[in-house]
Order: C-alpha cells, then structure tokens, then sequence
C-alpha cells in the first residue's frame, strides 16, 4: 500500500470491521438467491501463510465458518486461486480435485460446485464459491455469466475490505515505518471534533488529489 492508497483507504475506512462483514455478506447472500444454492462463501487468500479463509458464508455453514482456514493448495478452490480460472462442477463424486475432507470439515459435503477468482488487477485475492445450485435452474452458459458478475462484485467489495484492514493497522501504528507519516494523518483525521471534520476531509482529499498527481519532492 502506497502513500496515496493509504491515505485514500484511511479517510473513508471506520472503526468497526461491521461494515466490512455486511458488504461481504450482501454478495454471498445475493449470489446463493439468484442461484438458488444451498450455499455461498467468499474465501479470501492469505499469502503470508498461504491459506484460504472463509470471509463470509450465507447458507451451509454461515453459523460457525467464518475466519475457518485451510491450506490454499487443496481441492477446487486452491486450483482456482492457483490457475485463476472459474470452474462448474455438476458432478463432484467424479471430480479428481474434490477434496472431500475439506468439505467434511466444514460439515457440509456439496454435490455440485461453482468457482471463480476473485480478481484484483492481475492479483488472485480469493475465490467465490456456490455449492449445490438449483438444479432446475441449471444452464452452464448463463451459470457462467452470471458466476463471473458475481465474482467481479465480491472481487471490488474484498479488495476495498482489505485496504480498509491495512489502514486500520495504520491506526494502531501496525504500518510499515514509511507510512508512518500516513498514519499520523489519519489518526489526527479521527481525533478531530465532529464540526472540524468537514475541513480535515477536505484538506485530507486536497493531499490525496496532489499525489495523484505524480510524485512530490521529499514524498
């Protein structure tokens, strides 16, 4: 995270990770309605322990997932995040990826399986997943389709939930040492009074625009 994403990320990002859980949870949950699916999840990836992590779940699961990892080398959706290409699976039992002992520690096995990256810039940061769609609904074309729009939503809402969580260590003061300049800003930004944060957002946006602009002396 550069300066600029920094302070951008720091300005609109809140004290509660709330927010974060409900944008995720309205795209599992909108995906599973217009699916039909027993379940929906979005699996973020962690490259420092290069695991996969469940995000947010809506259907099978949603009670007790969340925050559940596994390594990111195993079954489906490891082959999406390593291949980053989506994949329908009507038939898991025939599946040589499956991995069924994954799926049994979640304690639900699907039948069925949809998957696709979720995409920041050229970067994997994830997968969407869709277990066990309506059958009576099922068109791999249409399901295709509608599988990448949902990806493309839950991909924009997990890369904004990640930035927000990298300027929230900025807050802490858990940034790198040369964001610390950023992370004096921002914590000043959140300690102003009510009726003087109007003027620091927009001196705030002022700076944010200038770096925008290209490279400053000293920056």
């Amino acid at each position: 995270m550069n300066r600029q994403d920094a302070l951008a990320t720091a300005l609109a990002v809140t004290e509660s990770e709330a927010g974060d859980r409900e944008l995720l949870q309205s795209v599992v949950e909108a995906a599973r309605g217009v699916f039909g699916a027993r379940a929906s999840s979005i699996i973020g990836h962690d490259p420092a322990a290069d695991e996969l992590v469940f995000e947010a779940v809506s259907g099978e699961g949603e009670e007790f997932l969340v925050g559940e990892r596994f390594s990111a080398t195993r079954g489906i959706a490891g082959w999406v995040l390593v291949s980053g290409e989506p994949v329908i699976v009507d038939d898991l039992a025939e599946h040589g990826v499956f991995d069924r002992a994954i799926a049994e520690s979640t304690r639900y096995v699907p039948r069925a399986l949809m998957a696709a990256p979720l995409l920041d810039g050229d970067r994997v940061i994830g997968v969407l997943e869709v277990l066990d769609r309506d059958p009576a609904q099922r068109s791999s074309l249409r399901d295709l389709d509608w599988l990448g729009l949902f990806a493309q939503q839950a991909a924009t809402a997990f890369a904004l939930v990640q930035r927000a969580r990298g300027a929230r260590k900025l807050l802490r003061g858990e940034g790198p040492a040369e964001l610390a300049d950023v992370a004096d800003l921002a914590r000043a930004f959140t300690a102003l009074p009510t009726d003087r944060r109007a003027a620091g957002r927009r001196l705030l946006q002022a700076l944010a625009e200038t770096l925008a602009t290209g490279p400053v002396d000293g920056l």
